[in-house]
């Protein structure tokens, strides 16, 4: 249990570090979403050899046929975060878009049929009480930043949609399986829509290409593969409180790379945010034992 949750707050730091490279790269969003995606595939891909020999029932066929939504969803949340991150803070872009908490219940509710414990419950409301204050002590919007947070908000439903259906496929033999042609077909949605939309851009500069490897590698391999592979274990609302983690990380590193200086507000929120990922995590973790080993006659 320990290990997994480990796992699980690595995905999520991992995850946090993406509006670093995200602000700092100049190319088009598509362009920066592709490049990541497809990075990831290839550094993965070995494992998936590896997995599809010792599983060659679970033909290639079938992973393209399971991921074929989630990807294009996938696909969509990293053209939207970039967008959207570029037009505001780094505090409030990730904020925004991991305001999964609110969203994911529906979508467990009406996809998964499944409904939140007591204590999840509990660990919501306080995590969301956490973003109330922001929004009403810190986040001022301005003229300008009123796109990049719609934009962020579009970005954060597709990734609980997307977060839910990795959920669903939790039965698939191995989460690598799933995931690298899931990568390669959203990376390419990316290649495909940017080429429309913007044409073949000029050669980018080498800093371009390291911004992009390290979008592929961390918030990528290390951030959105481990947030699956999460899934496959915990309770999806566990996973999205958690996952609200990224915003005190992104506050943090926006401070040292951006000079965006947070505000009272932010450290009253994110303490509220830790109270809540913790109450669940109690929660979650009591409601497993108390199922799984029943009492004693």
């Amino acid at each position: 249990m320990i290990l997994r949750f480990f796992i699980l707050s690595l995905g999520v730091f991992c995850a946090g570090t993406s509006v670093v490279m995200t602000k700092a790269s100049q190319l088009p969003a598509e362009y920066v979403a592709g490049g990541r995606l497809i990075i990831a595939a290839l550094l993965l891909l070995p494992i998936y050899i590896r997995d599809q020999k010792r599983h060659p029932e679970f033909k290639l066929r079938q992973s393209l046929r399971i991921s074929g939504l989630p990807a294009l969803l996938l696909a969509l949340h990293f053209i939207t975060w970039t967008i959207g991150a570029r037009w505001t803070t780094s505090a409030n872009s990730t904020l925004i878009a991991n305001l999964i908490p609110a969203a994911m219940p529906f979508f467990s509710l009406f996809l998964l049929k499944e409904a939140l414990n007591k204590g999840e419950w509990i660990g919501t409301f306080i995590t969301c009480f956490g973003v109330v204050i922001l929004a009403y002590v810190d986040y001022h919007v301005s003229s300008t930043m009123i796109a990049g947070d719609l934009v962020c908000l579009i970005s954060m439903l597709v990734l609980s949609w997307y977060l839910i259906l990795a959920r669903k496929y939790r039965n698939i033999p191995s989460i690598w399986l799933y995931l690298v042609p899931l990568y390669t077909v959203a990376g390419l949605i990316c290649l495909i829509t940017g080429f429309v939309r913007v044409g073949i851009p000029s050669a980018p500069p080498p800093i371009e290409w390291f911004y992009i490897f390290l979008l592929g590698l961390v918030p990528t391999v290390f951030g959105h593969s481990l947030l699956n592979l999460a899934m496959h274990w915990y309770r999806s609302q566990f996973v999205a409180i958690v996952s609200q983690m990224q915003f005190v990380y992104a506050g943090v590193l926006g401070y040292f790379y951006f000079a965006e200086i947070p505000q009272i507000s932010f450290y009253l929120a994110s303490a509220f945010m830790m109270v809540g990922a913790v109450w669940t995590l109690y929660s979650h973790t009591y409601t497993h034992k108390t199922t799984r080993d029943p009492k004693p006659h």
